[in-house]
């Protein structure tokens, strides 16, 4: 026998055991088939037994080879707790639980850095869930008919002039326009966020990406989805749907090459340009797109040959806001004749009122949004150590760009977005709301898109391997074999429906404080049930 050591890696040791029930198992191999980490392993086990079978006692002494589910002590193989294996078996003979005595990541630590992937449990008390709606509109101020009334949700996308800034000019009699004004468009406050080609499976990116299009054509919801970066596919760059895409330049520039080339061929022009700067869920890490993900079709989009590519944190050429300005946002307006809103996008931090303020004051009036990304934004691709500890939540800080905006007298002239977090409990409805009343003008999404899909990951550690290749659900992964698990269509549908549910409770939660269109910056509508939460963001504190 071979000799153990204390050192040696258990299966107690791991943060999910495999259960498995010998005595309903038929030995079908769905479980090993779909396991994509390689955690169980069909074995044979001795098994040494006393019997009788005799009218009398006559005991007799048998061994036997039994074939059994084996869960493999290794930490590289760990079983995530998906539970793929539970879904295929037809016995109910197999599933993972949690392990309380997992001593995973102090073992981690001897076998190099902590695993990319995995949530917070640090920021999981979220403010939005000590905030409730508290102004109804009764006799005083009656409200609306949620289920009747006309409703105007649409939030403007772009450099909003004041009305002493417009450009006009009066000859004739007539009022005419001097000059163009920044273009500006009417989108839906809902933004489907960046991710992109290669972070996600052709067919997940397939599925957000055709209901996006469907939410356009065929329900009345001007939706947008950034593109992410890495590119976009050349058909659709070359295609009358683009103009419902925002595309994202990153710190990378991935994918930018194929879209430089594409603008000759392009019909139309594409709903924006996202201009990142920074992200929630990883700020002054960066993404890391890792080389068992850099399939052939993601190579042809970068232009890059089979590595593991990380973004940097921040744009290497780019030293102040106002740099960013003249050099970003004036190249990228000119690139498209100034018809198309640019945004910048940055992590939630202590300087984003610096931030906004400086775009507030530039004289181009050029910057057409301004996104903020707080700490509980992200999915499984980040370090858990930026996860917990780096960051800032999203909601103090879209009320303080708001605040200043409106001792300036600026506000509404950047639109305000908000991301990190929405929906984290399931109605992101509820929390787009509240952050519409605390001064953004809309909010964007990511996660919640990826759970409709079908992602099994949580805020407890549950799988959370987006960053490996192996999604067993086949929604952040390369392998074809994986990847066929994903049902295009049907994950489009559910997406639909949740945003028809979503503009549903909207109207829902606008009705009752009196309004038909959406009620940026209406705090008065707000009370919050904790003290520090109530004065911090200037809204009513009930007990």
């Amino acid at each position: 026998m071979e000799t153990i050591k204390v050192q040696d890696i258990a299966v107690n040791d791991l943060p999910w055991v495999i259960e498995h029930h010998a005595d309903r198992c038929t030995l079908c191999g769905s479980c090993v088939a779909s396991c994509t980490f390689g955690s169980i392993k069909p074995v044979v086990e001795r098994q040494s037994i006393t019997v009788s079978q005799a009218n009398q006692p006559t005991p007799l002494h048998r061994r036997i080879a039994v074939p059994i589910i084996q869960q493999v002590a290794d930490l590289a193989k760990a079983c995530r707790g998906c539970g793929m294996c539970e879904r295929v078996c037809p016995n109910q003979a197999i599933h993972p639980r949690r392990n309380p005595d997992s001593r995973k990541t102090l073992l981690s630590r001897d076998n190099g850095p902590v695993k990319r992937g995995g949530r917070t449990n640090l920021n999981a008390q979220r403010t939005l869930d000590n905030i409730v709606v508290g102004r109804i509109s009764q006799m005083t101020d009656p409200s609306l008919d949620a289920q009747r009334h006309t409703f105007d949700i649409r939030a403007p996308f772009g450099r909003v002039l004041a009305a002493n800034e417009l450009p006009l000019k009066m000859e004739n009699g007539k009022l005419l326009m001097a000059k163009k004004t920044p273009p500006v468009q009417w989108i839906y406050p809902l933004i489907f966020s960046d991710m992109s080609i290669g972070a996600l499976s052709t067919r997940a990116w397939e599925a957000v990406a055709l209901a996006c299009a469907y939410l356009n054509e065929k329900c009345g919801l001007p939706v947008r989805m950034s593109s992410g970066e890495g590119g976009m596919p050349v058909k659709l760059l070359e295609s009358e749907y683009l103009k419902y895409f925002i595309i994202q330049i990153a710190s990378g520039h991935f994918g930018w090459n194929r879209i430089i080339k594409a603008m000759p061929h392009m019909v139309t022009d594409p709903g924006g340009v996202l201009i990142k700067i920074g992200q929630g869920a990883k700020p002054g890490d960066g993404g890391l797109l890792q080389a068992e993900k850099v399939a052939e079709h993601v190579q042809a989009i970068r232009g890059v040959p089979k590595a593991t590519l990380a973004s940097p944190p921040n744009h290497q050429g780019l030293y102040s806001i106002e740099e960013s300005v003249q050099k970003m946002h004036l190249s990228m307006n000119a690139a498209f004749g100034f018809r198309v809103p640019v945004a910048i996008k940055c992590a939630a931090s202590a300087t984003s009122v610096s931030v906004y303020n400086n775009l507030l004051r530039d004289p181009y009036k050029i910057c057409g949004g301004f996104f903020i990304d707080g700490i509980q934004g992200g999915t499984g691709a980040a370090n858990e150590v930026s996860l917990d500890h780096t960051g800032h939540p999203i909601v103090s800080k879209i009320r303080d760009c708001y605040l200043a905006a409106v001792k300036q007298g600026l506000q509404g002239q950047i639109p305000l977005f908000g991301g990190g977090g929405i929906g984290m409990t399931g109605n992101a409805a509820a929390d787009a709301f509240k952050m519409i009343c605390l001064g953004a003008n809309g909010v964007f999404c990511g996660k919640i898109l990826i759970q409709l899909l079908g992602c099994v990951g949580n805020e407890k550690g549950r799988c959370n391997s987006c960053n490996t290749g192996k999604c067993p659900t086949g929604i952040c992964t390369q392998d074809p074999r994986l990847v066929k698990r994903l049902d295009v269509d049907r994950g489009a549908q559910k997406i639909v429906d949740y945003v028809l549910t979503f503009d549903q409770e909207l109207r829902k939660l606008m009705a009752p404080i009196g309004n038909s269109s959406l009620p940026v910056g209406r705090s008065d509508a707000l009370v919050s049930t904790d003290k520090a939460i109530a004065d911090k963001l200037g809204i009513q504190y009930v007990c």
